[in-house]
């Protein structure tokens, strides 16, 4: 690790320019608060106006080596300097730089003037290594009542008359006026002048609070003191440190290096590797948390509107005409009336608003109220459009890639710039189709990046085609994948030999035939054919062991899906295809008894692995042969008495859609099942099972009225005590229905049987026609050949 080389004070650089005087007694200390666009503008102002010979920012010292990336063109925040303990990349922290936040501008001033910076915080050494929880808990001295976590802002506002802290602030600090971005330095008295006045109100709040229930914060004091003693002793009082301004007074406090060192004696200490990382404008405003396992952030502060400050900060003038200008466009780009008219009478809303408030400047809430009023007719439904799109924003930031990476990163990063596939914090659709190969090459890669833990994106169901050969996924990168792509480089070097690392090593840990088969089919999604042998051995021997019909139900439809998946990517999956015929077979010997005797939620259960098992033997290569067989199983549940009524009306429906059941015998088993000596609740499970759900069992009913007239004559002779107890089953058959089903099945039962409808010419009963009208089937023919070859394309 190397530190920026110190360069020649300046003042022996510029001798002979201007006389330079240093404004203080000693180091000058910039407290600040962190993503402050008013904060950072006084920084500026203060550093041009002292020329410091060294600036100290809170922060890891593991980042020193890192700070001249700063200055690279290809560093452009928001970023994030990412710190992780190298055995347990899982405990990491950030410490997030936007480009209004006063560290970022202090980093890039020092670099910009050849001066050297240095961070001065606790290292991460020692923050990774302690529990995540270490000095968040109540502090209890002597018996007396737990300290109270204080606000220091909100102190501070409540003290100045002020209910909102976050108004006291921005009226105190964010809204002053000052040098533009690219900084115009001015007398040091007046550009140091609000630093004096925020370190005494801190002094003051830390000699009533202490740490304000904040134990951890000594420590990370203590180490500041320390770099600060070191940097004096080489640059001399000519020094200037930006941090948090809670942490001001505690580094003006009279102690020794002696005391220091003791309160960090004994730390533990973890190894850790340090980067830059992308951060965003949405991961700014969130709360952040403190370092350890998952950690959002090495800086206790979020920022609500990260956009809002974004635009403060560049504004060179008028801040909110220009921001109303932005609204403006953003609302006319969604087809929204909006005119100059309605800009300019905004602008006035919100200046009085801020006036009869007494604000010195129109805040977010002024332009939010004049927007809600003038360009939204005082909806609110367009104000979470402005808040998404430009109050947080879509910013992602970027960093160069001379910036350290762990090699898995490195290789991500070459897939996703060859695929064309972009990193992209708005969440988005992919549509993939997998005969294309870059289409497939990107499926295989976010199918392994899952398998991984990298969730960067979730398949979906798609809109367009429910075949094989498309995919849809949702998108949206965050920061935090970064942790995870590290934690999966324990794994390998690369995507592939990572993701095959892992798969291999899940198969042998695993003890449920579920979990062997689910891993099967995510490895021939993601193409995996080095570890397949591994997972196949592994899923052959959970299966010849598990004897719970239950288990292999469960299984059966993961390997059908496996099997369709390696069919569409050219997967060899003949030894999977085996064993999913065995388990076929045994499945289909040990269900029917497996059915008998369940209770309610048992049933329910086993109804929703029958209909998985019948859609999955129809996948497989053997379906033909295994067709009659699984059709003898159906017809055995539906025979056997001591079989739940939901399981056996589902049953003699998966019959009655494979025409293994003729109508009149599935009209004669409803008829058996709705019999007065049938109690009602088993009845109103039975039909629950038959035409329930949503598959198509309210169109049945519509088209064949003898089954509705048994529904309704069995309805009608339920006797009233034992109505209420099977309403709520009835309620969630029907309430499945699409409504304009539920409306003909009233119908039809309001005007009766007699009323018309199909009858059958041999028995004169309603029903179906005794054949086909083949001119109405025409009909159809046309459009469903455009839905055909529409899935084609």
């Amino acid at each position: 690790m190397t530190t920026p080389t110190a360069a020649p004070p300046p003042a022996a650089a510029g001798a002979g320019l201007r006389e330079r005087v240093w404004p203080c007694d000693g180091p000058m200390l910039l407290g600040v608060r962190h993503h402050g666009p008013g904060s950072a503008r006084a920084v500026l102002a203060a550093l041009d106006a002292a020329e410091p010979r060294a600036v100290l920012i809170e922060g890891p010292p593991e980042g020193d080596a890192l700070l001249p990336l700063a200055a690279d063109e290809g560093m452009v925040p928001p970023v994030a300097l990412l710190a992780h303990a190298v055995d347990d990349p899982g405990r990491a922290a950030f410490w997030p730089f936007a480009e209004f936040s006063p560290e970022w501008v202090a980093i890039r001033w020092a670099l910009g003037h050849d001066v050297p910076v240095r961070f001065v915080d606790l290292p991460a050494a020692h923050s990774l290594a302690v529990d995540p929880s270490w000095g968040d808990e109540e502090d209890v001295v002597d018996g007396e009542e737990p300290a109270l976590r204080v606000d220091p802002i909100g102190a501070l506002a409540e003290a100045a008359g002020y209910d909102d802290p976050e108004r006291w602030w921005e009226d105190v600090v964010e809204h002053r006026g000052g040098p533009d971005p690219a900084g115009r330095a001015g007398p040091a008295d007046a550009a140091l002048a609000p630093f004096a006045a925020v370190g005494e109100a801190m002094a003051a709040l830390r000699e009533r609070y202490g740490h304000g229930g904040h134990p951890r914060d000594l420590v990370r004091e203590a180490h500041m003191r320390i770099r600060l003693r070191a940097a004096r002793r080489e640059f001399g009082d000519e020094v200037a440190v930006v941090c948090g301004a809670w942490h001001v007074p505690a580094l003006t406090a009279r102690t020794t290096a002696t005391a220091d060192r003791a309160l960090l004696k004994g730390l533990p200490k973890v190894r850790t590797e340090t980067t830059w990382v992308p951060w965003t404008h949405r991961r700014l405003a969130r709360l952040a948390a403190p370092p350890g396992r998952g950690s959002g952030g090495g800086y206790g502060a979020g920022v609500e509107s990260p956009g809002w400050y974004a635009h403060l900060f560049r504004a060179p003038d008028r801040p909110v005409e220009r921001w109303m200008t932005k609204v403006a466009g953003l609302l006319r780009e969604e087809d929204r009336m909006v005119s100059s008219a309605h800009v300019i009478e905004a602008v006035r809303l919100a200046g009085t608003l801020a006036a009869v408030r007494d604000r010195p400047l129109a805040g977010l809430s002024e332009t939010t109220d004049a927007i809600r009023a003038v360009m939204c007719d005082g909806s609110d439904v367009p104000l979470a459009l402005i808040r998404d799109r430009l109050t947080v924003g879509d910013v992602l930031g970027e960093v160069p890639d001379t910036a350290p990476a762990v090699p898995l990163q490195r290789d991500l990063a070459r897939h996703q710039r060859s695929l064309r596939l972009k990193a992209e914090p708005v969440e988005r659709e992919l549509e993939l189709d997998l005969r294309k190969d870059n289409d497939a090459a990107r499926s295989r890669l976010l199918h392994r990046l899952r398998l991984l833990g990298v969730c960067w994106g979730s398949p979906e169901a798609g809109r367009r085609s429910t075949g094989t050969f498309r995919e849809t996924w949702r998108l949206r990168w965050e920061p935090e994948l970064y942790v995870r792509v590290a934690e999966a480089g324990a794994w390998g070097t690369t995507v592939l030999s990572a993701a095959t690392a892992k798969a291999e090593s899940e198969a042998v840990a695993a003890t449920a035939l579920a979990d062997v088969t689910s891993l099967a089919e995510r490895c021939l999604l993601a193409e995996l054919p080095d570890a397949l042998p591994v997972v196949m051995r592994a899923l052959a021997d959970r299966a010849a062991l598990d004897a719970d019909v239950g288990h292999l139900a469960d299984a059966l439809p993961a390997l059908a899906r496996s099997l369709r998946y390696g069919d569409v990517r050219a997967t060899d999956a003949a030894a999977l295809g085996e064993v999913a015929a065995g388990l076929a077979e045994r499945v289909c010997v040990g269900l029917p008894p497996a059915c008998a005797g369940l209770g309610d939620d048992a049933a329910a259960g086993m109804r929703g692995r029958l209909d998985a098992v019948h859609s999955a033997i129809g996948l497989l290569p053997q379906a033909a042969e295994l067709a009659g067989r699984w059709a003898d199983v159906l017809r055995r549940i539906v025979l056997r008495d001591a079989v739940p009524g939901l399981i056996r009306g589902r049953a003699a429906r998966l019959l009655l859609d494979d025409d293994r059941l003729a109508e009149g015998e599935a009209a004669r088993l409803m008829g058996l099942a709705l019999s007065p000596g049938t109690p009602p609740a088993e009845a109103a499970a039975w039909i629950e099972g038959f035409v329930g759900g949503t598959s198509g069992g309210g169109m049945l009913l519509v088209h064949d009225e003898r089954l509705l007239g048994l529904v309704d004559a069995w309805l009608m002779s339920v006797p009233a005590d034992a109505f209420t107890d099977v309403l709520p089953l009835l309620r969630r058959t029907f309430s499945a229905y699409e409504p304009g089903v539920r409306r003909t099945l009233g119908e039809l039962a309001r005007r009766g049987p007699a009323a018309g409808g199909p009858v059958r010419a041999e028995t004169g009963v309603p029903g179906f026609g005794a054949g086909l009208d083949e001119q109405r089937a025409d009909a159809v023919l046309s459009v469903l050949r455009l839905i055909l070859e529409g899935e084609r394309v």
